[in-house]
């Protein structure tokens, strides 16, 4: 069974949902939809676009009009739903089908966002919709954030991350994100956790371009209850790994009656593909219990004797007063898609909430 995520659209998934579309549009021919869909260039193509042409192909199967057209989509929805299809990736193909054939269709198409979010995510496709309508379109967004279909609740917060994932961008709340703020506000004690954990994303987008928001935000809303605090955390984590003085102090982390006891590594020379591997030992000195922050910065080497600092979270924990504690730890450089590792000098520190200690140098073979 394949593990690439552009298979999911398989020949038996295209070959199952043609029936469906037969069942919704008489007009519908699956043997000619499944034709245009399996081009020459299909096993090229990868997962975005193999579902921006599985858009273009419907395109041409549906009504010509564009409300006739949504409204086959939304019988054929229900019929997928009747026939045990559950909400899942592959079917983006429908919000990106109103993305860009329905943009001149502001009313028809935020129904159409509202209806099938919950079969599968619009978070993508309402971005053209922000950038080219702006205040109309948050204005709907803001009133999404009170809907009762949790589904609807979270695109209001996704949709609208001034710096969501693999999406289009959106400058103007990248500049200012004022606008947004209501919808957290309306989110920020949701009953669902799928919600609550995108407003916290959102808070991060927010905090690399506007960190004083966010900051201010999470004094705010700090201490209102638990699921709330857990958003002020996670949507502070940039700010955290960051080191910002005014983060740590939120959160009661500061370097005062912590002692690095040692900090060194196992090996000065590490192989491609190997493992660095590093001890860490610190103390409580104070008399009483201390929250503390353990991270690591690798200040890795790349291009042109460039430097590029990554921190990485160990553990945030209370330690009694007078513990000392030993960790060990590792960082792998086995080769990843994300990431190409270079030959020479690289460096690593220890981070004790937020305090940076001395670097130490390795050598990657």
């Amino acid at each position: 069974m394949s593990s690439l995520l552009k298979d999911l659209y398989s020949p038996a998934f295209v070959d199952r949902f043609a029936s469906i579309m037969e069942k919704t549009n008489p007009q519908f021919k699956p043997a000619r939809f499944k034709k245009n869909v399996f081009h020459n260039d299909w096993h090229q193509m990868e997962l975005k676009q193999r579902m921006k042409h599985i858009a273009g192909v419907l395109h041409q199967f549906l009504p010509p009009q564009y409300p006739d057209a949504l409204n086959v989509i939304r019988y054929t929805i229900d019929e997928l739903k009747a026939n045990d299809f559950t909400a899942a990736l592959e079917f983006m193909f429908f919000p990106h089908y109103i993305e860009t054939y329905g943009l001149k269709h502001f009313d028809e198409s935020v129904g159409a966002f509202e209806k099938i979010t919950s079969f599968t995510s619009c978070e993508f496709a309402v971005r053209p919709f922000l950038l080219n309508y702006g205040a109309r379109m948050i204005e709907i967004m803001t009133q999404w954030s009170t809907n009762q279909d949790h589904h609807v609740r979270r695109l209001a917060s996704e949709g609208i991350r001034p710096r969501l994932p693999w999406a289009i961008a959106l400058p103007f709340l990248k500049k200012d994100p004022t606008p947004l703020l209501p919808i957290l506000e309306n989110l920020k004690n949701d009953p669902s956790e799928y919600v609550r954990r995108s407003v916290a994303n959102n808070l991060n987008d927010i905090s690399r371009d506007h960190p004083q928001i966010v900051i201010d935000l999470a004094r705010k809303w700090k201490g209102s209850n638990k699921t709330t605090d857990a958003i002020v955390r996670h949507g502070t984590r940039t700010l955290l790994k960051q080191g910002n003085r005014e983060t740590l102090q939120l959160f009661g982390l500061n370097g005062s009656s912590v002692e690095l006891r040692e900090f060194s590594l196992a090996e000065n020379n590490v192989s491609n593909g190997g493992d660095l591997r590093f001890s860490v030992s610190f103390r409580n000195t104070g008399r009483k219990a201390k929250v503390i922050r353990l991270e690591y910065a690798v200040y890795f080497l790349r291009q042109k004797g460039r430097i590029s600092k990554k921190v990485f979270k160990i553990s945030e924990r209370s330690y009694a007063p007078g513990e000392e504690t030993t960790i060990n730890r590792k960082q792998s450089f086995r080769p990843i898609t994300t990431r190409r590792y270079y030959s020479g000098q690289h460096q690593v520190s220890v981070i004790i909430n937020g305090k940076e200690y001395d670097r130490l140098p390795f050598h990657l073979e």
